[in-house]
């Protein structure tokens, strides 16, 4: 049996085709795992309710666990989330592409499996090379959540992969280790004033500031 598909994205020689490879991949329906600016995540459309699946049996995801975002850019907005606030427009200039991942409500057209039943989503821009790249180039969001069964750690190689993880997918991106560290802030901008859900990246003094005060 052969192993899983691994294209390499550290050498800059391959790494535009390994990226349109990995996308073209998403577009298809299939489930990818890639570097992130933290750890590897799996890669799925994000707007095609089967790819959101199989990304929750790989983890063994509760249903009502929410799977963050990653956008191509703040114009995707519009594309998953619905009733966006200035603040969160003023926020995503001003830390996008960056560690803030933004809750808004949830377009209706979207899998209710990405929600987890709150009917609303977490999305970012993100500022990993591979991950910004891959976004860009599939044209929509994916998914970001972790490359790791459900409370187990996540891996910051291909090679840290769990294999049921590694195996279970339809290409890895190899993009080297990755940092690690502190993850994104989760910022709740349904209320007035907004709500940090997970403290990361992003303090909260900044995200006043960048409001304003």
């Amino acid at each position: 049996m052969s192993g899983p598909v691994i294209v390499g994205a550290r050498d800059p020689r391959t790494r535009g085709a390994a990226i349109a490879r990995a996308a073209q991949i998403l577009a298809r329906g299939g489930v990818i795992t890639y570097p992130t600016e933290t750890f590897y995540g799996l890669g799925a459309d994000a707007m095609s309710a089967d790819a959101v699946a199989r990304v929750f049996a790989l983890k063994g995801r509760a249903a009502d666990n929410p799977v963050p975002l990653v956008l191509p850019g703040p114009a995707a907005l519009d594309r998953v989330a619905r009733a966006i606030p200035p603040a969160a427009r003023a926020l995503a200039a001003r830390f996008w592409p960056g560690p803030l991942t933004l809750v808004l409500q949830a377009v209706h057209d979207l899998p209710e499996a990405i929600t987890g039943g709150t009917g609303k989503v977490g999305v970012r821009v993100s500022i990993h090379p591979e991950a910004a790249a891959l976004a860009a180039a599939f044209g929509g969001p994916i998914t970001a959540t972790s490359a790791n069964r459900s409370g187990a750690p996540p891996a910051r190689s291909i090679e840290a992969l769990d294999a049921s993880i590694a195996g279970g997918t339809d290409l890895l991106l190899d993009g080297g280790e990755t940092p690690g560290g502190p993850p994104s802030t989760v910022l709740d901008v349904t209320c007035d004033p907004p709500r940090v859900l997970r403290a990361g990246r992003v303090s909260e003094s900044e995200i006043r500031a960048a409001l304003g005060g």
